[in-house]
């Protein structure tokens, strides 16, 4: 029977559903305290489309194809959520014609005449046909073909064993039918991105520049040497759009390869008479498919069986109503989602022949998705850019005043324009070459690769966490993860191995010390209760036909349950085949418990019900004893029964109770619409055993969770086991102190919680470390509740009904084996292996992210701030800028050293501080303190050599052309050799060791080692483009020693203390003072 009313997973939607509690305060708090800046979002999981268009309205964009390029298309979004409508709007075209088809049929008391189905070369259907009766839900051409059973023995399939599954059988299906694969539309070529590097306002600027250049200097000066301003100005261009396209390239080739591992879900099908795991690109028409809830369903089909099955089809029809499948609506299609119950379906169409695939091939998937530091950034960017292109304009001013007045010489003291004698083609030289150095200020001070520099820390993370074993659903998780402050963690699985065993029994009314031992069981107990583990059961044994080892399905609970039934000697499918199944009540993680009701052949009705232990035995009135005899369940007996559960979940065990019940078969529901509607008894049960089952701590769990505790976060545990169990457990793990003696609400029963006032929640939840008998219900008050204290959550799950919870918090971790498809869809990561230590390793993940691109927003701003004081006083006072390889410092700056700091792995040191607040500044006055001492000396050592370079450097004997040259050449090779060693000090904005795990950074160390030969080679070989000259070996040996000073600078400087207080904050304290 389904509870549902709605989509269990889609109930965070509505905002009036009581379950929820009405949305989220904190992001009502958020939305309201962000309005006024449109770069302060704290979380884009369901921030609107209006809200993001906002801030892309409000950036400073020099190349927005390239800026936005892995930003949400929200053009392109509206578009999908259009075909979306449209498709939904044909399948209930297609069902109300059907429907209104049936009833007439119905009406007239006949149904229409069909021709038989054609051939379909090896089969008796072809898959014209099977697509049409699938996609029309056409009941009556399901008839036709003899029901279920008849099509499938049209498809040469067994109902049972499925299809043969071999190669050759598998490729004439394929050729028949078709793959369960859709075209899917071409990535971008490096074409592509090679065209949309150039098309940065400020580059096509340059190109004009160097064209105009490039004709006015072969005019005036002949090809041999007037090409050189312009080529110098065009090959500098080239080489910035190169690179750009490559690291553009190469990242959208890691995004791809992310996605297709995303998409590629995993379902067991029965192949052989045997489960199987495969891609869901290998399921091929007439394949067999269990479904339980959660399940995505991976092709178009029909239901052969079914209990309760009940299914989500919003992603079809845009409803969130559930729809109950059964031989009057057989029909199941591709895409949806199992919401409660079970069954098996036979596949009839795959791939592009699909409802589902033709909606994917006809959509452009957009894998693009903002991050809230992606938003930041923009915001820093553009006020950088403002400033910059400020900057730009009044140094352009101030040189064209300069020049047209009179007042700028030449290397040899001479004007260069004098108002009526200079001629016209000159002038207009000298405007373009002031325009030139104006625009490439500009391609400097706005710095457009500081957005992108979060993408390639991201793209760079997620490609590493997948060797973590963490899939990155959600590229805002990534960074999100990095200011986590708690997390709430399942037991089973997460903590624990998942490797169950059960090794202690409750039988008879006492305790037997080897549950595998038959004689221990009574007979009459031991034909009910492997009569209960057969076929009250998800999972299934299957035993091949040469003897071979014995292969269990199902969850870890269940296949303990199935091993000690194999060792007790059940044979599965003979005690499957004694009776038959009347209806089926699948495990409810609000109930805690599972139950069937069989009919035997002599006609007796048994209902079977397995679950938590004590909720189970609450519902006993009997039990048998050693004897077989059935005796009733007195106040005594029933705290023993009690104690002894207590006494197994001490230990550490899962407490799992098997009971039954005799029905009168007259009170049994005659029709399946009455059978679908059923409660199954639930009362005056027999008690058959109560199981402990052992399922240890994982190795290094402890570590992970004193790591947790050492980095500011909290870790809970929220299980449904018993609290007694949860509390073991958890002593195990390092959640809760081993010995302490822990009171409510320390350790809490999810009841409990439950029932608690809002308000008192609040109160409490900062002290829950333990939450056992939990239900997805509870877990997803506790998300609200600690979210509304402010905290950053992240929450494991992998069931169906933990997708509200999942969705809820700030981020969802799902489980990657035993985690349903509706839990992996509403989570942010999937944790491949469902390991805590790999929960603790995103952690370092999300830290590292923050903290790689802290690392290139401080080497930036020092790059930024240095090169625009040094240029507009040079240009000020001399007319002069020194700094004219600008766009090779712009590469360096830009493309390179984001590479190279975006990329650095994480450090055990990022767990030794507090989570990063959602609200903390950007730039901390750490970073504030490190990039002010470099600039200003930078810009200090710099504007001594610009003036007062000819004496220092002794070039008094040179002319005062060629010392010019010289002195500009060290300066701009000064610079660079700066930034060079200032790239080691901003690795470790804190620490006194530049150089720690230097070694392994093996992409850091070649970008510094290519960055200094192209140096070498700019200012040796390729003087005439970038307007240098040789340096002698003491000129190289000054350069060296002003850059490498910067290093024991940096050392001097983090000895200055600075305060914990934001500069901003105090700004703002200092100015409402002043106002006041």
């Amino acid at each position: 029977m389904s509870f549902f009313k709605g989509s269990p997973y889609r109930r965070h939607t509505n905002n009036n559903d009581v379950e929820h509690g009405g949305g989220s305060r904190g992001d009502e708090d958020e939305e309201s305290s962000s309005s006024s800046n449109p770069f302060n979002i704290t979380s884009t999981k369901n921030a609107s489309i209006a809200r993001l268009r906002k801030w892309r309205q409000a950036a400073l964009v020099l190349n927005a194809s390239r800026r936005f390029r892995y930003t949400l298309d929200l053009k392109r979004e509206e578009e999908r959520q259009q075909l979306m409508r449209k498709v939904r709007v044909h399948v209930e075209a297609i069902r109300a014609a059907n429907l209104f088809k049936e009833a007439g049929e119905q009406r007239n008391g006949t149904l229409e005449a069909s021709p038989p189905p054609p051939s379909g070369g090896h089969f008796a259907i072809g898959q014209d046909r099977l697509a049409v009766m699938s996609r029309d839900h056409d009941v009556s051409a399901l008839q036709q073909c003899g029901g279920v059973k008849g099509l499938s023995e049209l498809l040469k399939t067994n109902l049972e064993k499925g299809i043969k599954g071999d190669d050759a059988d598998l490729l004439k299906r394929k050729n028949a039918f078709g793959s369960n694969t859709y075209p899917k539309k071409k990535g971008r070529s490096f074409w592509m991105f090679l065209w949309e590097a150039w098309q940065d306002l400020t580059l096509i600027i340059l190109i004009v520049a160097a064209v105009a250049s490039l004709a006015l200097g072969i005019k005036s000066e002949g090809i041999k040497e007037g090409w050189y301003d312009g080529g110098s100005i065009a090959f500098a261009v080239i080489l910035v759009i190169v690179v750009t396209a490559i690291s553009d390239y190469k990242q959208s080739l890691q995004f791809q390869s992310l996605n297709e591992e995303k998409r590629n879900i995993h379902m067991e099908v029965i192949r052989g008479g045997r489960r199987v795991e495969i891609s869901i690109y290998d399921i091929v028409v007439g394949d067999v498919l269990p479904l339980n809830i959660g399940d995505q369903v991976p092709a178009d089909g029909v239901l052969i069986s079914g209990h309760s099955l009940a299914i989500d089809e919003s992603s079809m029809t845009g409803e969130s109503k559930i729809v109950h499948k059964d031989s009057r609506d057989p029909f199941l299609m591709s895409g949806c989602k199992v919401a409660d119950g079970s069954g098996t379906m036979l596949v009839t169409s795959v791939g592009i022949n699909t409802e589902w695939g033709m909606l994917m091939a006809s959509i452009s998937e957009d894998t693009g998705e903002e991050t809230p530091l992606q938003i930041r950034l923009n915001g820093v960017a553009t006020l950088i850019g403002m400033v910059g292109l400020t900057v730009a304009v009044c140094v352009l001013i101030v040189l064209l005043v300069r020049y047209f007045t009179g007042h700028t010489k030449d290397a040899n003291g001479n004007i260069l324009f004098t108002a009526g004698k200079t001629k016209l083609s000159p002038a207009i030289d000298g405007a373009i070459k002031i325009v030139t150095v104006a625009v490439t200020i500009v391609v400097v001070a706005v710095p457009e690769g500081l957005p992108l520099a979060v993408t390639l820390t991201l793209a760079y993370s997620m490609r590493k966490m997948m060797a973590d074993k963490a899939l990155v659903r959600r590229l805002s998780a990534c960074e999100t993860m990095g200011s986590a402050t708690t997390i709430c963690s399942d037991k089973t699985g997460t903590l624990t191995l998942n490797k169950m065993t059960v090794v202690e029994a409750y039988v008879g009314g006492k305790k037997i010390d080897s549950p595998e031992n038959k004689s221990e069981w009574p007979s009459m107990l031991y034909s009910l209760l492997i009569e209960g583990i057969a076929q009250n059961t998800t999972g299934s044994v299957y035993v091949s036909e040469d003897g071979g080892d014995i292969e269990l399905s199902g969850s870890p609970t269940e296949k303990a349950i199935l091993n000690l039934g194999v060792k007790l000697g059940m044979n599965f499918e003979a005690i499957r085949s004694e009776s038959s199944v009347i209806h089926v009540f699948p495990f409810n993680s609000d109930k805690k418990r599972g139950g069937i009701a069989l009919q035997l052949p002599n006609s007796e009705i048994h209902i079977h019900w397995k679950g938590a232990a004590e909720i189970v035995l609450a519902s006993c009135t009997q039990y048998i004893d050693a004897a077989g005899q059935l005796v009733a369940m007195g106040e005594d007996k029933a705290t023993v029964f009690k104690k002894a559960i207590g006494d197994m979940a001490s230990s550490s065990l899962r407490c799992v109770a098997m009971a039954y019940r005799l029905y009168e078969v007259e009170k049994v529901p005659s029709t399946e619409e009455q059978l679908d509607q059923w409660a199954l008894p639930e009362d005056d049960l027999v008690l058959l055993a109560i199981v402990g089952i052992k399922d240890p701590c994982r190795p290094g769990v402890k570590d992970a969770v004193q790591l947790c505790q050492k980095a500011g976060i909290k870790v809970r545990m929220v299980t449904g086991d018993n609290i007694q169990t949860a509390k073991a457990i958890a002593s195990e793990c390092g959640i809760l102190g081993l010995g302490v003696d822990v009171t409510e609400p320390t350790l809490i029963e999810g009841r409990v919680f439950r029932e608690l006032p809002e308000l008192r929640r609040e109160e409490i939840v900062d002290q829950i470390s333990v939450m056992g008998r939990s239900s997805p219900n509870d877990k997803l008050l506790l998300v609200q509740a600690l979210r509304k204290r402010g905290d950053v959550v992240a929450v494991t799950g992998d069931g169906t009904n933990d997708a509200p919870a999942l969705h809820e918090a700030d981020i969802g971790l799902a489980m990657g084996i035993s985690g349903t498809e509706v839990a992996k869809e509403s989570s942010d990561i999937v944790i491949l292996d469902d390991n805590f230590a790999s929960v603790v390793k995103v952690v370092r993940w999300g830290r590292s992210v923050y903290a790689n691109i802290q690392k290139f927003i401080q080497f930036q701003l020092t790059v930024n701030v240095a090169a625009l004081i040094i240029n507009v006083v040079a240009a000020v006072s001399s007319g002069d800028v020194p700094l004219n390889a600008l766009l090779w410092v712009n590469l360096i700056m830009d493309t390179l050293g984001a590479l190279a700091l975006a990329t650095e792995p994480p450090t055990d040191h990022l767990m030794d501080r507090p989570p990063v607040g959602r609200r903390e500044p950007l730039i901390t006055n750490i970073m504030w303190r490190n990039l002010l001492i470099q600039a200003l000396y930078q810009v200090t050592v710099l504007l001594v050599l610009n003036f007062q370079g000819r004496s220092i450097l002794k070039l008094e004997g040179d002319t005062i052309a060629h010392a010019t040259k010289v002195k500009n050449t060290l300066i701009f090779n000064a610079f660079v050799l700066c930034q060079i060693f200032n790239e080691f000090n901003a690795r470790k904005p804190d620490e006194f060791n530049v150089f720690k795990g230097i070694t392994k950074n093996y992409l850091f160390m070649g970008i510094v080692g290519v960055t200094v030969v192209l140096q070498v080679l700019i200012i040796e070989f390729l003087g005439k483009f970038t307007s240098t000259v040789k340096l002698n070996w003491s000129q190289w040996l000054i350069s060296v020693i002003i850059g490498i000073i910067s290093w024991p600078l940096a050392v001097l400087g983090k000895l200055i203390p600075v305060s914990k207080t934001p500069i901003g904050n105090g700004l703002k304290k200092f100015c409402r003072r002043g106002a006041s």
